[in-house]
Formats: C-alpha cells, structure tokens, sequence
C-alpha cells in the first residue's frame, strides 16, 4: 500500500458528512416554523429546544471520541448512523412537544458519532501519508451540505408534512450511510510503526506530533481555549446575522449578504486545498482567527454599506471555512495520532458548548448596549484565539532541534 488515503474513503466520508450535516442540522431551520405550528411552540421556544440539544450533544462530545479510540472510527460512525437514524424516527412520530424536544436531545447527542470530529479521526486511522490533506478534501466536499440541503428540505417539505420528512432523512442514515461506514472499516490500514521506523524527521512529526510531550497538556489546554472563543464569535454572529444586519439598516441587502457567506466557506477550503499542500496548521489557524474578528470589524466601521457588509460576509465564510479545516489538521500535527479521537471530542466539546450559549448571550448583550458595542466585544472575543494560537506556534517553532553543523 502507497500509503495513500484512498479516493473512494475520502468522497464516502464526504457523502455522509452531507447527508448528516444535512439531515441533522441544517434541515432544523427549515422545518422549524412547522414543527413549532404543530406542537404550539413560538420561535424561541423552537430554537431553544434546538440550543439545549446542541449543548447536550457538546457535552458528550468527549465520550465520543474515547469510543472512536477504542473501537475505531468506522466501526462507532456504522453504530451512530444507525443510532441517529433511530433518533430521526423518533422525532418524526413524537405524539407531543416534550417527547420531540427529547428526541432532539437524543438526536443532537448522538449526532457527535458520525459528524466532523469522527470522520477526521476516520481519515487519521486510515494511516495514510496525507491525512492533513485528505480533511480539507473532506470539508471541501461536506461544504456542500447546506447549500444542498436547505432545497431539499424544502421541496421535501411542500409534497409531505415535516413528519415524513423525518422519516425520509433517517432512511438516508440508515440505509446510505452505515453502510458507507461499515465499508470503510473494511479499508486496510498501514502498518505505523513501519511507517515510523522508515521515514525522516518531518515524517515522525506528523505520526508523533510537532509538539514536545512536556508542552502537551498546556498546549492542549490553550487550544481548547482558542477553540471556545472561536465557537462564541462564529456562533453569535452566524445565528444572530439576520437581527444584526436589520438593526444596522442593511435589510435591504439581505438576500446579497447572506448569499455570499456560503460559497466563501467553499472558495477558502478549495484555496487551501490548492495552494496550501505545505501551509502548516498552525499558521492556517492564525489566518482563519484572524479574519473572523476582522470581518466583524468591518460589518461595524462600514454599516449600513451595503458593500462593506458583503465585505464582510466574505471575509467571515472564509474564517469560517478555513476553522473547518484547522479543527481537525491542527490537532494531528501538534498531538500526532495518538488519542486523536479523544482530542477531536474534547476539542469539539469546547467549540459546541461555547456555540449554543453565545446567540442568547449575544442577544442579552445587544438588548443592554446596542448593537455597535456588542460586535466590538465580538470583535475583541476573536481576537483572544489569534493571541493563542500565534503563542502556540512559538512553542511548536522554539522545540524544533537546532540545524546540526555541517562538516567540511
């Protein structure tokens, strides 16, 4: 074996990053106002049904990806397809609001076994020479998943009532992805030790880690941060973006606006797959830091620009495609291999928990100081990760061995 990840692996991953991103997430906003007609709940109630979910499904992160260490990733992903696709039915035959809103707890938990974090430890596991490089593939296909589903889901929506749809959707786990799953836990892997023992320098790192064992429990600990912080800015602004541009008096373009956020996300992960081969991950991490508070800043400078705000959004997709992409490279080449399911959990535990408290936060926040000083303290909450992963980096360049002299 060449070593290689196979094409096949990472476009089957891909295709179930799509129909579980799809089906468990992204559907949620279209299908809300019916599923809120049916049970009497207003908005707010919907979607904070929706936020106590994601935040139980950041709690059991960490669980998760011990039981992708464990058992192997392709093995958990073929369980937790089979698992959501039950959660799925359950939602769709719920007699009453209190046995969906747990349903969707059930769903949102579970969700963690066969999304992002799982599927990047898949591609680890799979023991190919470019890993790194195969989960920027992967986020740049599963990028679609939005754009692909929100239509969907809508057209599925006008010939069947929300409850079929349900149903339909955990079809689609069952029956297309954990057998996707299953098949690629029968994929061989290469021997690792092989691979150490026969490589150079640059070739341990990745298998190892850039980072020296005695920094890895503080490095750890500063990316959870920075990924936390991270988790706070996007999640804010991204669900809070549609009361945010109207209170700026940028209603009018909001259809451009938001239109843009999307197709950025795609065109950031498409740059780095093609220019980025040798682009360390942890400066991708300082460049994707960097431009979500920028594009903030730039929301608040140039409001109510119609030009700026699309500036903007712009620049905030791009952050946000590229974080897609640092989630899972950064961690393989500061920790290497080892125990990178249980990081990706707890990494994505961080992110997930910060992401469902940040939009009511957010929302008290502008309700007490306005709308332009609330984005200033986004704008200064993102660039807490910036400091944080530019301090990493020092750490990771300051333990490389110094150039041996060479002799005449």
């Amino acid at each position: 074996m060449t070593g290689r990840i196979p094409a096949s692996a990472i476009w089957a991953l891909g295709l179930t990053q799509i129909i579980g991103y799809g089906t468990l997430y992204y559907s949620f906003s279209v299908l809300a106002p019916a599923i809120g007609a049916t049970f009497d709940w207003t908005p707010e109630w919907t979607f904070g049904a929706l936020t106590i979910a994601l935040l139980a499904g950041g709690l059991v992160s960490p669980l998760s990806g011990h039981m992708v260490d464990k058992w192997g990733a392709a093995p958990t992903m073929t369980v937790g397809s089979l698992v959501v696709g039950l959660a799925l039915v359950l939602m769709g035959v719920a007699a009453n609001g209190y046995l969906f809103a747990f349903a969707l707890i059930f769903m949102e938990a579970t969700s963690t076994l066969v999304l992002y974090a799982a599927a990047f430890a898949a591609l680890v596991q799979l023991g190919g020479r470019d890993a790194q490089r195969s989960i920027t593939h992967l986020t740049l296909i599963a990028g679609f998943a939005s754009t692909i589903f929100w239509p969907l889901t809508a057209a599925l929506l006008s010939w069947m009532d929300w409850r079929t749809v349900y149903l339909v959707f955990a079809a689609m786990n069952v029956l297309v992805c954990a057998p996707l799953h299953f098949w690629l836990g029968r994929i061989p892997r290469p021997a690792l030790e092989t691979e150490r023992a026969g490589t150079d320098d640059s070739r341990r790192e990745e298998i190892a880690g850039s980072l020296p064992p005695g920094r890895r429990s503080f490095g750890f600990a500063l990316v959870l941060a920075a990924f936390a912080f991270e988790g706070v800015l996007m999640s804010a602004v991204t669900l809070q973006m549609v009361p945010l541009l109207t209170t700026l008096g940028l209603g009018s373009g909001m259809v451009l606006i938001t239109s843009v956020f999307g197709p950025a996300q795609v065109l950031s992960r498409l740059t780095n797959m093609v220019f980025g081969k040798n682009f360390p991950a942890t400066s991708l991490a300082i460049v994707a830091a960097v431009l979500l508070p920028f594009g903030t800043a730039v929301l608040v400078l140039t409001a109510p620009s119609i030009p700026g705000a699309v500036l903007f959004a712009l620049l905030f997709g791009l952050g946000s495609g590229l974080t897609s992409i640092v989630s899972g490279s950064l961690p393989l080449q500061l920790f290497g291999r080892e125990r990178y399911g249980t990081r990706l959990g707890w990494l994505s535990s961080a992110r997930q928990v910060a992401s469902a408290v940040a939009p009511f936060a957010m929302a008290v926040v502008m309700g007490l100081v306005g709308v332009p000083l609330t984005l200033w303290i986004a704008v200064a909450i993102g660039i807490i990760p910036v400091v944080v992963f530019a301090g990493v980096a020092a750490m990771t360049r300051s333990s490389l061995p110094a150039p041996t002299p060479r002799t005449a």
